[in-house]
């Protein structure tokens, strides 16, 4: 190859486009002061692609955008109108990440109906739909066992983690391997249950990666009320709300350092023992 003739991709390495990059500093130079103190989440747009938002519930205090993803005869559209909660369970999890990141920019992308059902061809166009749309975080307290959507999920995640777009998976419940919450580029999360919101774990034996609040967790739900729930489902959004407020304080890191972000500041990473 000539001298002359650059190799595919080497354009963003040339003079005049090389980007500067801000310097983060060795991992034990993070703080949780410096990763998200004083962050709101001010600017981050997150979805929660689930069964809906109840924009009414206190838990969640309005300020709500929509996409409702619906099939009509094998053709997929996506519906802009308001939209309700078909279920409880996107509440729960809208409230979860406003509890934490109160300023946050909230869009329900509503993918599952009254039983917690839904195909998913919906589900993927949901997810293809807040990455077109520019959302920064994504909250899926979903996911599929069905083989048939591997490489179309995992195209998405992709896509997702190329725009520097957060993806938070919550694990199944049951031991079985779920989609996308396996794939390595997604923040993947299961559940403990120490009492307090930001009191997160790393688990250096992937595919589950950090472990957050989701047992008898206190959520909210229909018509304005609230319940206790267990479920990955909700350990997820108290991921997904750190790392809005991370963004919302650093808006220029990737899924690369969020990772490592998180992983430095994880309730169970000590010192070496000399």
């Amino acid at each position: 190859m000539s001298s002359l003739q650059r190799p595919a991709w080497s354009g963003a390495f040339e003079p005049g486009t090389l980007a500067m990059l801000e310097r983060i500093g060795p991992p034990e130079e993070i703080t949780r002061e410096w990763a998200w103190g004083g962050s709101t989440g001010t600017g981050v747009k997150v979805a929660v692609i689930d069964s809906g938002i109840d924009a009414d519930h206190p838990a969640i205090g309005g300020r709500v955008e929509y996409a409702a993803i619906v099939e009509n005869d094998g053709v997929i559209e996506v519906d802009t109108e308001p939209h309700g909660d078909d279920f409880g369970h996107g509440t729960a999890c809208a409230g979860i990440i406003r509890h934490l990141a109160p300023d946050c920019l909230l869009t329900s992308v509503k993918v599952l109906g009254p039983n917690m059902t839904g195909r998913g061809a919906v589900f993927a166009a949901g997810l293809r739909w807040a990455i077109e749309n520019g959302m920064h975080v994504c909250n899926l307290s979903l996911g599929t066992t069905k083989k048939d959507f591997y490489a179309v999920l995992h195209e998405l995640v992709d896509d997702a983690y190329f725009q520097n777009i957060m993806l938070v998976t919550a694990a199944h419940n049951m031991p079985l391997l779920s989609f996308p919450s396996t794939y390595s580029s997604v923040i993947s999360v299961a559940s403990h249950d120490v009492r307090d919101a930001e009191v997160y774990y790393c688990n250096p034996k992937p595919p589950v990666e950090f472990g957050a609040l989701g047992i008898d967790v206190r959520v909210a739900w229909l018509g304005g009320e609230w319940i206790t729930a267990t479920g990955n489902s909700f350990a997820t959004p108290h991921i997904a709300g750190l790392v809005t407020r991370m963004l919302g304080k650093h808006p220029g890191l990737n899924v690369v350092h969020v990772k490592g972000i998180l992983r430095a500041l994880a309730d169970n990473v000590v010192d070496a023992s000399v």
